[in-house]
């Protein structure tokens, strides 16, 4: 099956229109609370390893990718892409690596996945935890 991922900032956008599936991650304690992570994106290796530590995240890959899976099961499977959308405050941190982890075990079970990171490149956003 063909899945697309795009993972979002809320606080640079609405989620993208026509996702069957929406995560919502500002329930998660935000890696842009530590200083030292801050500046820093889905790319570096500080944000993937605490964005992996993160309580719940594992879980929450877990249930995507069964959802994912019944998903392709289903009647109309082939007919278009299973669109994913995975957002945070501000996309930097937690949607994108989620978004990453997510593709790379989908594809791993035999999908094609096109990722894309709509707000990665926008700058930090100082913001009240959620």
């Amino acid at each position: 099956m063909d899945i697309r991922i795009t993972s979002f900032g809320h606080l640079h956008g609405p989620a993208p229109v026509g996702a069957h599936i929406t995560l919502d991650l500002r329930r998660f304690r935000d890696p842009h609370l530590d200083p030292s992570l801050r500046t820093l994106t889905a790319r570096d290796r500080k944000v993937i390893r605490a964005v992996k530590r993160t309580p719940g995240i594992e879980q929450l890959l877990a249930a995507t990718v069964a959802q994912a899976q019944a998903y392709a099961r289903g009647p109309g499977a082939g007919q278009h892409p299973l669109h994913i959308a995975v957002g945070c405050a501000g996309e930097r941190h937690h949607a994108g690596v989620t978004a990453y982890l997510l593709a790379r075990r989908l594809r791993r079970r035999g999908h094609r996945v096109a990722l894309h990171h709509r707000d990665l490149h926008r700058p930090v956003v100082e913001h009240a935890a959620a």
